[in-house]
C-alpha cells in the first residue's frame, strides 16, 4: 500500500500542467559536453549549438549528434549524461520534480534521490522513477525499444501492462509490442566505464566546504578544483578561482550575455563559471584579487548576473556589484534586490550611486552595441570610466533581442551533425502509463532461459580493462581470467644449458638459477602472482633430478638439516600449498 501510494503521488504531480511549475532557470545547467550538441530554440524556433554553463528550460529539445557527449547537472545533484545520437526534452522543472522524455539513444542517470525529490523520464513504451538514489542507463532504439540497465539502488518502470521494480544488477527489456524480459546485467562496455569514472571522481572530491551554503552543496567540486577559499577580514570566508586563463581577468568577462525567456542572462565559457556569476556577489581584495562572496544560509538565489549597467546608442557597459549593493532586475533575486516590474522606476534615483568595483582592476566591461547585440568584434575604448559620468540604467539594457544574441555561442553546425528528420519533428503527445483511480498492477515479465552469467555493476575501480589489453592479460599466470588447463611438459633426461636455446617465456629471474618455474611480474594487486616460498628456502639452491620433476605436489617433501626435526606428515603438509592467482 505504502509503494502505490509513492507511485499515485508521482503520477499526480506529473499530470499537473507545466506551467504550474515556477520556471526556475537556476534548476538545470549543460555541465559538460563535447562535439556538436544542439538545442531546439522555442523563441527562434531552431536548433542552435549549446553552451558549457547554458541553462536550460521546460520546453528545451537537446540533440547529440555523432562523436558528441553531454552532461546536465540538475540543482539536486543529480547528473543524466547522453551518448551521440541522442535526443531529450525537458517536459517539466520543479523545485522538487523533473520531467523528461527520452526519444531515442543512450542515457546514464547517477540521481542524487534527495528526500521528495522526483525523477521520471518517459519513453515512447515505459515510464522510469527513480527510487531514492540510484544509478542506471536507459537505452532507446528508434523504433522505442527500450532496455533499463539497473547498476545501484532500485529504479521502477511502468507500461501499459503494469509496472515493476528493477534491482541493482538486472536488465529490463521492454520491446514495442509490450514483451518485457529480464536478465541479469550484461558486461560493462565503453559507455558505461566512462560514466563510472567520472561518478568516481566526483565521489572521490573533498566534502563541500562549510563557508559554501548548504544549497549550493551539489556544485562543491567546481570551488574544491578551480579556487580556494580565503579570510578577508571585511567579508569572512570568500572564493578566490586559481584557474586564470587569461591576464588582467575579471568576473563577467569570458563568456556571453544571451536573451533567454524576456531577460538577458550570463553564460559563462569557464568550468567554474555557474554558481559565481548566479549566485552571491564578487569584491576585489588587494593583494587577493577577485573575490566571490557567498550569498547567506536562506538566501540563496538564483539570478541571470548580478551586475549594474549602463546602455547608450553607441556602446554597453556593466560592473560586477559587491555585496550589498542592489541589482534591479525584472523579478526577485533575494536579499538587495529590487524588483523593477512591480515599482515606478521613475522614483529609483541612482544617480549619486558609485558602485565599489567600478575602481577595481579591469572590473568595468565595455563593449560596442555592434558587439553586444550581433556578436561582431567591433574595436572600442573610452578614455573616461562610464560609471563615473553617465547614468545607470535601471534594469537590463533596453536593447530588442535580435537572432545572434539568443545564441549561446557563436558556431556553424555541420549539416552531418544537424537532428535527423524524426527529431525535427513535433512529438506527439505522450502516452500516460498510471492514473490514480486505476490500481497498480505487476508488469509480466519473461526471465530469460538458460543461465547467463550475471554481471553486477561493478565500481570504476574494479572495472576489467576491455580490448587488446584483456587478451594480454587472459591467461598469464598471476592474473585473473578464464582458467586454461596447462599440459604437462616431456623432460628429456639430459642437462640444458640456458644459453643453448631460448624459451618462450622468461626463465630463471626468480632468484633460483635452477628453477624452471616462468618468470612472473607482480601485478599491481594485493594477492602475489604466484606461490610464496618458505623463507628456510630462500638462497637456497636445489636441482631437481628429472625423476624428482615427474613427482607429484603432493609427495613431495623439503629437505630439512640434520639439526631439524619433524613429526610424520608435517614434511608433507608444509609443501601443500595453496595455489594463488
Amino acid at each position: 500500500m505504502k509503494s502505490l501510494a509513492f507511485f499515485t503521488m508521482i503520477t499526480v504531480l506529473f499530470m499537473v500542467p507545466a506551467h504550474s511549475f515556477s520556471s526556475d532557470l537556476g534548476s538545470l545547467r549543460i555541465r559538460w559536453l563535447s562535439g556538436d550538441v544542439q538545442v531546439r530554440n522555442e523563441e527562434l524556433d531552431e536548433w542552435v549549438p549549446a553552451s558549457l554553463n547554458m541553462p536550460l528550460k521546460e520546453g528545451d529539445r537537446i540533440w547529440v549528434p555523432e562523436a558528441g557527449k553531454l552532461e546536465l547537472h540538475l540543482i539536486d545533484g543529480t547528473f543524466l549524461r547522453l551518448d551521440q545520437e541522442s535526443a531529450i526534452e525537458i517536459l517539466s522543472l520543479g523545485r522538487n520534480s523533473f520531467h523528461f522524455y527520452f526519444n531515442e539513444g543512450r542515457a546514464y542517470v547517477n540521481f542524487a534521490g534527495l528526500k521528495d525529490n522526483l525523477l521520471r523520464i518517459d519513453t515512447l513504451v515505459s515510464s522510469i522513477q527513480g527510487m531514492d538514489r540510484a544509478v542506471f542507463g536507459i537505452e532507446v532504439s528508434r523504433s522505442g525499444h527500450t532496455d533499463l540497465s539497473v547498476y545501484r539502488g532500485a529504479v521502477h518502470i511502468e507500461s501499459k501492462d503494469g509496472g515493476k521494480k528493477i534491482e541493482a544488477g538486472q536488465t529490463l527489456s521492454l520491446r514495442e509490442d509490450d514483451y518485457a524480459e529480464l536478465m541479469p546485467l550484461g558486461p560493462a562496455d565503453d559507455w558505461v566505464r566512462w560514466n563510472s569514472e567520472r561518478d568516481r571522481n566526483l565521489a572521490e572530491r573533498r566534502p563541500p566546504s562549510p563557508y559554501l551554503p548548504e544549497e549550493l552543496h551539489a556544485y562543491s567540486g567546481d570551488f574544491e578544483a578551480n579556487g580556494r577559499w580565503v579570510y578577508v577580514r571585511e567579508y569572512g570566508n570568500v572564493w578566490t578561482p586559481t584557474v586564470i586563463v587569461s591576464p588582467g581577468w575579471a568576473p563577467y568577462t569570458i563568456g556571453k550575455w544571451v536573451w533567454i525567456r524576456g531577460d538577458y542572462i550570463w553564460i559563462s565559457y569557464e568550468p567554474w563559471g555557474w554558481v559565481p556569476y548566479h549566485y552571491g556577489r564578487w569584491v576585489y581584495v588587494a593583494p587577493i584579487g577577485w573575490c566571490w562572496t557567498p550569498p547567506r544560509r536562506g538566501a540563496v538565489y538564483w539570478g541571470p548576473g548580478f551586475v549594474a549597467w549602463i546602455s547608450t546608442p553607441t556602446y554597453v557597459s556593466w560592473v560586477p556589484l559587491a555585496p550589498g549593493e542592489i541589482y534591479y532586475g525584472r523579478g526577485y533575486y533575494g536579499p538587495h534586490s529590487v524588483n523593477i516590474t512591480k515599482v515606478n522606476i521613475t522614483h529609483i534615483n541612482v544617480r549619486k550611486v558609485v558602485y565599489k568595483n567600478v575602481h577595481a582592476p579591469h572590473g568595468v566591461n565595455v563593449v560596442h552595441r555592434e558587439t553586444f547585440v550581433k556578436g561582431r568584434k567591433v574595436d572600442f575604448r573610452l578614455k573616461d570610466n562610464p560609471f563615473l559620468k553617465e547614468r545607470v540604467s535601471i534594469g537590463r539594457p533596453d536593447i530588442q533581442p535580435e537572432r545572434t544574441t539568443r545564441m549561446p555561442v557563436f558556431k556553424e553546425i555541420p549539416q552531418a551533425k544537424k537532428p535527423p528528420e524524426s527529431i525535427r519533428q513535433e512529438r506527439a503527445t505522450r502516452p500516460v502509463f498510471v492514473k490514480p483511480e486505476t490500481p497498480r498492477r505487476e508488469m509480466p515479465v519473461k526471465p530469460r532461459e538458460g543461465k547467463p552469467e550475471q554481471k553486477v555493476f561493478k565500481k570504476p575501480e574494479e572495472l576489467k580493462p576491455r580490448g587488446k589489453e584483456v587478451d594480454k592479460l587472459e591467461g598469464r599466470p598471476g592474473v585473473r581470467g578464464e582458467e586454461k588447463p596447462v599440459e604437462p611438459r616431456k623432460i628429456e633426461k639430459r642437462i640444458e644449458k640456458p644459453s643453448i636455446s631460448k624459451p618462450k617465456r622468461d626463465f630463471g629471474k626468480t632468484g633460483d638459477p635452477g628453477s624452471r618455474e616462468p618468470y612472473i611480474e607482480k601485478p599491481s594487486i594485493e594477492k602475489p602472482a604466484g606461490p610464496i616460498k618458505p623463507e628456510r628456502e630462500k638462497n637456497q639452491e636445489r636441482s631437481f633430478k628429472p625423476a624428482e620433476r615427474e613427482r607429484s605436489a603432493e609427495t613431495r617433501t623439503l629437505q630439512r638439516p640434520n639439526n631439524q626435526s619433524t613429526k610424520p606428515g608435517n614434511a608433507t603438509k608444509e609443501m601443500q600449498r595453496p595455489r594463488v592467482y
